[in-house]
């Protein structure tokens, strides 16, 4: 499967959610925690967006999901119909226990420390990739499924509530902040390398980004790693 594209959208172009998703049902799970809640679906109407993310929704597995750095998780309609071609199968919203599906923009492409202002003045900040799980193989149903999704690079965006406020489908919102560094979040899921490592460390030195703590162990790992 080809990556999504490296060109990314103008500063300041509008986008737009096309659903916002919350957990529809806790579903029985294999797992450590015996449930997850990754059965997301949309909902009608405006949802508050806290600073642990969408009003109604929960995570099951708190202790890697959830949390002010992965309060809200989006993930675009251009990606989802790659893997829609790729899979043979449809990929409705919340398929990817995302809460915002977007277009006009790829979150694949987003740049760690980019900020999304909404209309109705909710402002959100990119933080991670969505790393993948057992727990999202086994509801895809797909062998090698964490390897796939990694290599892929379509990795969507989690993001940190900057400014709360309501958010609905159909709303529109623009990137108004790029941090300097480039490290794309599909970039990174993908490959984590040295130099991309260092790019991040060096913005946050800067005052540029405030890395999240989950994604800060991998970023020390990988600038630890002997130059080639």
């Amino acid at each position: 499967m080809r990556r999504g594209p490296l060109g990314y959208p103008e500063r300041m172009k509008t986008a737009r959610v096309t659903a916002v998703c919350r957990v529809h049902q806790l579903l029985s799970d294999p797992g450590a925690v015996g449930v997850t809640a990754i059965d997301k679906r949309p909902v009608e109407g405006p949802v508050r967006v806290r600073r642990l993310g969408l009003h109604g929704d929960v995570q099951a597995d708190r202790a890697n999901h959830g949390g002010e750095d992965k309060a809200v998780y989006a993930y675009s309609e251009d990606d989802a119909a790659l893997w829609s071609r790729e899979l043979g199968r449809d990929i409705p919203p919340g398929l990817f226990g995302e809460n915002l599906r977007v277009e006009g923009i790829t979150a694949s492409n987003a740049v760690i420390g980019e900020r999304w202002r909404f209309a109705s003045g909710v402002v959100l900040e990119v933080t991670m990739p969505r790393i993948p799980c057992a727990t999202f193989a086994r509801r895809m149903g797909q062998d090698g499924w964490v390897a796939w999704f990694t290599r892929a690079g379509l990795s969507g965006a989690y993001l940190r509530v900057v400014t709360p406020g309501d958010v609905e489908a159909g709303a529109q919102f623009t990137v108004e902040h790029v941090p300097d560094h480039g490290v794309r979040v599909g970039q990174w899921l993908a490959e984590p390398t040295r130099e991309r490592a260092e790019a991040l460390l060096d913005a946050e030195a800067d005052g540029q980004i405030r890395l999240a703590a989950a994604l800060r162990r991998y970023v020390d790992s990988a600038a630890s790693r002997p130059a080639v």
